[in-house]
């Protein structure tokens, strides 16, 4: 995550907390953000994993795609990546493999395998990551 964005991220952070009338006892919120401000300066602020939606995780069971640790870091590696480039939407090919996903909120869409990316055509995406 770019320095940019980490940061309005936790200026949208703060000005939620902030707002937020349910939250009364604001050390323990400073004590928190005190910690992620640390971690991101350490360099030990993990980046947001990828989650599957329903429909992915069908697609993926049906068409025998593995989804390993290895993938699922690389997924996350792309949908950060396209994010930075202010993507929303983006397709990312990887071993021989197609996701879609969506950096709005991390989510893998759908999956193809091998067989299904022949003339095939994808819509409603902004860009595309090669893994």
């Amino acid at each position: 995550m770019t320095d940019i964005n980490f940061i309005k991220k936790l200026s949208s952070l703060n000005n939620n907390i902030q707002s937020n009338p349910a939250i009364k006892n604001r050390d323990d919120v400073n004590s928190a953000f005190k910690e992620l401000l640390d971690k991101k300066i350490n360099g030990n602020l993990c980046e947001e994993k990828v989650v599957f939606s329903k429909h992915a995780a069908e697609r993926i069971k049906e068409r025998n795609i593995d989804v390993s640790a290895e993938v699922e870091e690389k997924l996350s590696e792309a949908a950060e990546q396209a994010k930075e480039k202010g993507l929303k939407n983006v397709l990312v090919m990887m071993e021989n493999n197609a996701f879609i996903i969506s950096t709005l909120n991390n989510k893998v869409i759908t999956a193809l395998d091998s067989n299904d990316l022949k003339e095939n055509i994808f819509t409603n995406i902004d860009g595309a990551v090669i893994k």
